[in-house]
């Protein structure tokens, strides 16, 4: 058995709204049957009438990319997650045992198919097969020059070259940044070629074949080599999110790209990733993307002359960008903000745009640092260089995605990748997370500013206004809306070169210069660039093994290599107090990877790359580390994969017992044949009918629509002894007459008497002790999204 309840507000409440305004239109408009009546608007937490899309829980696998920036300053940070692993790995594949209150059983099982302690119950259920994968934020100069497949100037890799700066989206297994030895990997030393991936396999008999990894501590040990190997000597324009992109979605991922007539031009099928895809993301799996990274993304677009922000010379001359016109300082968003080497169109002549020799007027050197080339774009050069983030969230939500020539084609993520492994079901856009550890305060996102133990916000929490009676939200301090004019509310969150003023909206702690050295306890404090840097969003210390002295030119990267005043830095005694001594880490405003958590809803996970603690002797307390990232992380899939609890009351029909609901249930076939077969709980849709007014209307539904679902079918509710039986054996599988019982029934603790047995939904909140318990055949199948429509009267088809 596998409870599938109400999901709360995968698109947020305003979707659910309009969902039942689209069914208040339809029966006003005179439909007959079950929907042949005005529904009214209710008391929200007691209804007879509901249209809602559920959340589906008959997950059976995972699979988890872990997606790290291997740029320079990132060993700190993959050295912090690796510390997080075992943590990741134990929380899904041998979760908890607790008790009746939530509290964790004293001993706990050491294996996931040992049994509870008396008295508890697994969080959820284990999940037995898991897939995870590492990738890096590095997929070469898109075209451009600044980093090439193969570097031989790269001192860490010498006499080697650097081959990191291009891992091409693929998968990495490597335990050192140059390269050499890897982690064995799936299918683990059996004469077959490594997948590059882990696979967790713990069932007897295996459900692989050959069999994967059954011992916990192994998989722990092979993850935590392949964070630290990613390295961090990889590109420097770090495209934290195209390298997800091009790994899990691209429909036609390149082989290579280059500059044809000054334009980057991709050639030819990255043939490898494609098949590397397809044997690691199973179609009906619960997908998580897991992104670490200490700055903004950089992805440039790899098509026309785009390439040209990340070109660093043409023969022995540098490259400097062409000046933005005046306009851009004023509104990067005016129709004339354009670059002066544009066609000016109809826009005024621009006297800035000319230089003596009558070209375009190019920015000066100290103007276009090149390790700034990937800020403010449009405002400096009047062109954005990179992709919009809505790119991303198109691919973690919809059925179909542009390819290279912009026609629409089936989304990978979404897809049957290997028709021939027996797996037919396709995944809704509720299984794919975006989780980012990026940077941001975590003061910012936390549930209490000053105990991280209590955890982040999850997405609702992050959208709810703040409890300061502003009217703003989270997501308003850190990233900002028009009702902030665009900008953040958090100063900290604004990328600049220059000091920046105001107070932290969360803590109240105001912005400070380094005539009060590090007297902000969140970024220290503000401090001179000499125009090739950015202000930090937070630091952190870092523990005393990782302190350096960056007087050592050995070292791939150090930050305090010259007077200054960064609050990164501090005297060094054997370097006359010079401060060259490195002892804290810095992270900088994740302006993108946040807005795609924000516009995922419910899918997005946020959480802070500057840990709270981070000092061994906090090594085991619950807010050490990236621990509470992690738990955030498990929280929410925790949430998908054992359901949630109906907030609203269903009223059965006093006369049959079954209350007057229809559930739905969508597939997305990929053109195959749509059977609603009978002996698993299923019913055809009659062609018209107020069941089919209902299938139409769940089609209208924005996920079921980036889903591309084609194939619905009627899951038939429990009726007599059948309903008792669900509503009342709390065992997996209720049975009558010796036989499965297939379907689904209301279950309701709160009522007096209870609807069934109080004890299948203890575990829920003691305010929404009911559900929707799925039983038999009738559970969701894997990748299925679900609806239920109910009314006063359903009725017949």
């Amino acid at each position: 058995m596998k409870g599938l309840q109400r999901q709360k507000s995968f698109l947020g409440k305003r979707a659910a709204r309009a969902a039942l305004s689209m069914v208040v239109a339809t029966t006003a408009a005179g439909a007959a049957g079950c929907l042949d009546r005005p529904l009214e608007r209710v008391e929200p937490r007691i209804t007879a009438t509901i249209v809602e899309r559920l959340t589906q829980s008959s997950v059976d696998k995972i699979d988890i990319l872990l997606a790290i920036d291997n740029s320079r300053s990132m060993a700190d940070k993959q050295n912090i997650l690796s510390l997080a692993v075992p943590d990741l790995v134990a929380g899904l594949v041998n979760p908890r045992c607790i008790d009746e209150n939530g509290v964790p059983a004293a001993m706990q099982p050491g294996y996931p198919t040992d049994d509870c302690p008396a008295g508890t119950k697994r969080e959820f259920q284990p999940v037995l097969d898991i897939h995870i994968g590492v990738i890096s934020s590095s997929i070469g100069g898109h075209g451009a020059d600044s980093c090439p497949n193969s570097d031989a100037n790269s001192k860490e890799c010498s006499p080697q070259p650097n081959t990191t700066n291009n891992d091409k989206g693929h998968l990495l297994s490597r335990i050192g940044q140059c390269g050499g030895a890897s982690v064995d990997t799936y299918p683990y030393g059996s004469g077959s070629a490594d997948k590059g991936f882990l696979a967790w396999d713990p069932s007897q008999p295996p459900k692989l074949s050959p069999p994967g990894e059954a011992d916990i501590p192994s998989l722990q040990a092979d993850l935590r080599d392949m964070v630290v190997g990613t390295g961090q000597i990889g590109c420097g324009y770090e495209s934290q999110l195209e390298s997800i992109y091009r790994f899990l979605a691209d429909p036609d991922p390149y082989e290579s790209i280059s500059v044809v007539n000054n334009r980057a031009t991709p050639e030819g099928t990255d043939t490898i990733l494609l098949q590397q895809r397809a044997e690691f993301m199973r179609p009906d799996s619960l997908l998580a993307i897991v992104m670490l990274t200490d700055e903004n993304d950089c992805s440039i677009k790899e098509y026309g002359q785009f390439y040209y922000v990340g070109q660093l010379r043409i023969g022995a001359t540098n490259v400097r960008m062409p000046r933005a016109r005046q306009e851009c300082a004023v509104d990067p968003n005016d129709p004339c903000c354009k670059s002066c080497g544009q066609d000016p169109g109809e826009c005024p002549a621009d006297p800035t745009c000319t230089n003596p020799q009558g070209g375009p007027a190019l920015l000066s050197p100290e103007e276009d640092d090149i390790n700034l080339r990937c800020w403010d774009q449009k405002r400096r050069f009047g062109i954005d260089f990179l992709y919009p983030t809505s790119r991303y969230v198109q691919a973690f939500s919809s059925a179909e995605i542009p390819d290279r020539s912009g026609t629409m084609v089936p989304n990978p993520i979404f897809s049957d990748l290997n028709p021939q492994d027996n797996i037919t079901n396709i995944r809704d856009p509720g299984l794919v997370f975006f989780a980012g550890i990026v940077g941001v305060p975590w003061q910012d996102i936390a549930r209490d500013k000053t105990d991280l133990t209590k955890g982040f916000k999850n997405a609702n929490e992050l959208q709810a206004p703040l409890p300061d009676g502003s009217g703003y939200s989270t997501w308003d301090v850190i990233l900002g809306s028009e009702k902030t004019n665009g900008q953040p509310l958090d100063p900290l969150m604004i990328e600049s070169i220059a000091k920046r003023t105001g107070t932290n909206p969360i803590t109240g702690d105001p912005l400070v210069d380094a005539s009060t050295p590090n007297g902000n306890p969140i970024n220290g404090h503000e401090w001179t660039i000499p125009d090739d840097d950015l202000q930090y969003a937070c630091i952190f210390p870092l523990p005393a093994a990782d302190q350096r002295d960056c007087t050592d030119t050995n070292l791939t990267a150090c930050d305090c290599t010259q007077s200054n005043d960064n609050p990164l830095c501090q005297p060094d005694p054997a370097n006359n107090n010079a401060p060259t001594y490195q002892v804290r880490a810095k992270a900088y405003p994740g302006v993108r990877p946040l807005q795609v958590m924000r516009d995922l809803g419910e899918q997005g996970i946020v959480a802070s790359v500057c840990p709270a603690k981070i000092e061994q002797v906090d090594i085991d307390k619950p807010d050490f580390g990236y621990r509470p990232a992690i738990g955030s992380i498990i929280d929410r899939l925790k949430s998908a994969l054992k359901g949630q609890c109906l907030p609203r009351t269903l009223t059965p029909d006093p006369a049959t017992g079954n209350v007057p609901c229809l559930v739905l249930e969508g597939r997305n076939t990929q053109g195959g044949a749509c059977q609603c077969d009978p002996n698993t709980g299923r019913a055809d849709i009659p062609n018209e009918g107020p069941k089919k007014t209902a299938v139409d209307l769940a089609k209208e539904d924005p996920a079921a629509k980036k889903a591309g679902l084609d194939c619905f079918c009627e899951i038939t509710q429990a009726t007599g002894d059948a309903r008792t039986a669900c509503q009342d054996d709390a065992s997996e599988q209720p049975q009558l007459g010796g036989q499965p019982v297939n379907g689904w029934c209301y279950v309701d603790g709160t009522t007096e008497p209870p609807t069934g047995n109080a004890e299948i939904v203890k575990d829920c909140p003691a305010n929404e002790r009911r559900i929707i318990r799925f039983v038999g055949a009738g559970e969701a199948q894997p990748g299925a999204m679900l609806f239920i429509t109910c009314s006063g009267d359903t009725g017949g088809g």
